[in-house]
């Protein structure tokens, strides 16, 4: 599918999502500006788990809030808080540092209970017949910026501007920036509001076997990923390995590679395909783990990295688009924040026992990700072969008209 097939304000979606990838690089920022400081990596779990059983209850109500209010508006929240998150970051000096760490994560995890309205932006922006061609581009542009952002930067707080000093003004210009894609955000997209969700299309939802698996598979990966997240890639390359951040977007880099070249090659796979090429991409991921548990050199490090990112890039649009057949336009808002709000129930403490893993072994985390991914693996290629049974039965029974 060319970029000038796709829907104008889908396009504009994408390029904002492209301009902002870059910034993301605080998630990388902190824990290390947090190792700097003192902490340990399970003190730094320990920080996250303390913040995000705080942000659980809300999740679901503010889906629900914008059922009725326009989705714009909440993409406009959550860059406006987590500018706010970032300059206190900045400010975390001295006496007041542990608060104002608190309150920036704090933050942050209040603008993420907002990230299931991008979910439901994608619903409405996106032409459900064009789906997987649509998100290999909505993958794809924000993987060719990200890269250049994260080694530019990677390279300045890795070797020039590497004491916490240059953190801290760091992460008050990068939270300053947030006034610009919050403008982009008004004049770019449309309201996304009540009228433009309903008109677009009408089904019942209702929690069918098929959705009872999907909320098991999220289950199953959101702990994979949360047992392995970036405190523990930082841990393992910075206070084992003994580099520093621009190695750790080197890491970054090659898992934009990996997300690029899965790109070309999803967007012309079928999607009778759907639950093979989902397996496939998780059972890379298991690989992925595995790799990491052997606890590698550098450049194996960076190969793990890339075959992880190609493998979820690569399942991607198929396991999207498989979800959002399920979900009405009317109200995805409110439906993907009960997932949002599912999964951070499932995840209640989990960056506590992945600082907690890390401690005792610096690749431990990866042990019970690969497990809990084999088991993603399996189911999924249970549904594939009930598919293929399915199919052809119905051929038979078509043949049997005939």
């Amino acid at each position: 599918m060319r970029w000038s097939e796709i829907p104008v304000n889908a396009r504009r979606y994408i390029i904002y999502h492209t301009i902002v990838s870059p910034l993301l690089i605080t998630w990388y920022m902190l824990p290390l500006y947090m190792f700097m400081t003192g902490y340990n990596v399970f003190h730094v779990g320990v920080f996250f788990t303390i913040v995000h059983l705080a942000s659980i209850p809300l999740t679901y109500m503010i889906g629900k809030l914008f059922d009725r209010v326009a989705i714009r508006h909440g993409l406009v929240v959550i860059d406006a808080i987590e500018g706010v998150s970032s300059i206190l970051y900045g400010l975390a000096y001295g006496p007041i540092a542990p608060l104002m760490l608190f309150l920036g994560i704090l933050l942050s995890k209040i603008a993420g209970m907002f990230y299931p309205l991008y979910q439901a932006a994608e619903k409405i922006l996106y032409p459900k017949d064009k789906l997987e061609e649509i998100f290999a581009w909505h993958m794809r542009l924000p993987e060719i910026s990200q890269p250049i952002g994260f080694l530019t930067l990677g390279y300045l707080f890795g070797y020039i501007f590497n004491t916490p000093e240059y953190y801290r003004f760091g992460f008050i210009i990068i939270g300053a920036s947030s006034i610009f894609t919050i403008l982009y955000l008004l004049k770019a997209l449309p309201r996304l509001d009540v009228k433009e969700r309903i008109k677009f299309e009408r089904f019942t939802f209702r929690v069918d076997r098929e959705f009872k698996i999907i909320l098991l598979i999220e289950a199953l990966t959101i702990l994979a990923w949360y047992l392995a997240p970036e405190i523990v890639l930082l841990n393992y390359i910075v206070n084992v390995l003994g580099l520093t951040l621009f190695e750790v977007m080197v890491v970054e880099a090659a898992i934009s590679v990996g997300a690029i070249l899965a790109t070309y090659i999803s967007e012309r796979i079928e999607s009778k395909y759907r639950f093979d090429i989902i397996a496939l991409g998780y059972t890379l991921i298991a690989a992925w783990a595995l790799i990491m548990f052997l606890k590698p050199p550098f450049m194996f490090v960076v190969l793990a990295y890339f075959m992880c990112r190609f493998g979820e890039t690569l399942s991607f649009p198929f396991y999207r688009s498989w979800l959002f057949s399920k979900i009405p336009a009317n109200k995805a808002s409110s439906l993907f924040a009960i997932i949002s709000s599912y999964k951070r129930t499932i995840t209640l403490i989990s960056p506590l026992m992945a600082g907690f893993l890390a401690q005792l072994n610096p690749t431990l985390p990866y042990l019970i990700s690969l497990i809990l991914f084999i088991m993603v693996v399996i189911i999924l290629l249970v549904m594939s072969k009930a598919n293929v049974i399915i199919a052809l039965k119905k051929q038979t029974y078509l043949k049997y008209l005939d």
